[in-house]
């Protein structure tokens, strides 16, 4: 990729058209996507699944005013051939991880639908915000043909607020580009009440859905095309659009060795002496991203 086409990876990017009541947000991935994946050698599948679930997670994260806060998405299922699916955002730091069956998905077929992964599963996001103090988790049956339309059913659910999400991810000689798009109706309410209510009936919201509806996967994985030229292609007749300052995205494993140490010297020694195993160290395994630390018991203060 050309340095021009970098600088339109691994960013999101926030709209809103004021006319019409609604809002959006715009997510690209590239170099950083790359990173999440590189040591769990994942079927091209599954890579793609967990791909389309980084970029919802990018447009969901992106939505939190709280810079500590972190948003979570998880899908799981007790029978599916992937029985569990979480990604979060913190701070414009991404991280995923995906549990599956490889013998069930060999069997499934070279392209099987959100059900035929998940079965009957759930889909559940949680918004944490340690500024405000405040948690908030909707949790949704996992259904649709596709991530995008579980994520428009959270929406509609859980939320109330009418939603469009579109979701594309392409592997390339350059590696994997992921992105995403998201609009919203603007909700109506008070601040600090419990729930956000909106108005269902507005009219304007189909005119919005349709001209958002209308973006193509090539769009939204297009390297060479900024997101600021896609909104305008989009919403170009529109009477007035607005975008927000785009916020970096990049991969942020929280699992360095100071860390696992830390977690580690919580435990009583007995139980941390219990730990060790047959080669002298404590083995601690990251899920997220597929590293193991080697933990001396003398070096756990």
């Amino acid at each position: 990729m050309t340095p021009e086409q970098t600088t339109n990876l691994d960013t999101a990017l926030g709209v809103t058209i004021p006319s019409r009541h609604a809002r959006g947000r715009l997510a690209r991935l590239g170099p950083s996507l790359d990173r999440i994946l590189a040591n769990h050698n994942y079927p091209r599948v599954i890579e793609q699944l967990l791909a389309e679930a980084l970029v919802l997670t990018s447009l969901l994260g992106a939505l939190l005013k709280d810079p500590g806060g972190q948003m979570t998405l998880q899908a799981q299922t007790e029978n599916g051939i992937v029985d569990l699916l979480v990604c979060d955002y913190r701070g414009g730091e991404l991280r995923g991880y995906v549990r599956h069956d490889a013998e069930r998905l060999a069997e499934a077929g070279p392209n099987p639908n959100l059900f035929s992964l998940f079965g009957r599963g759930y889909l559940a996001i949680t918004f944490d915000q340690p500024a405000s103090d405040e948690r908030y988790q909707g949790i949704v049956p996992l259904e649709g043909e596709s991530l995008a339309h579980a994520a428009q059913s959270y929406f509609s659910q859980s939320e109330q607020i009418p939603s469009i999400v579109r979701l594309s991810a392409r592997k390339g000689e350059q590696g994997w580009v992921a992105g995403g798009l998201m609009f919203q109706h603007l909700p109506e309410g008070e601040e600090g009440r419990e729930r956000l209510h909106t108005r269902l009936d507005h009219p304007e919201w189909p005119h919005v859905a349709i001209l958002a509806g209308s973006v193509k996967d090539e769009e939204l994985t297009d390297p060479a095309l900024p997101l600021e030229d896609l909104v305008w292609r989009l919403f170009h007749e529109e009477e007035e659009v607005r975008t927000l300052e785009p916020v970096s995205l990049s991969r942020g494993c929280r699992c360095d060795p100071d860390y696992v140490k830390s977690v580690i010297a919580r435990f009583p020694l007995e139980e941390r002496e219990a730990m060790v195993g047959e080669d002298g160290f404590i083995r601690v395994d990251c899920a997220f991203c597929a590293t193991d630390f080697p933990i001396a018991l003398e070096d756990v203060a």
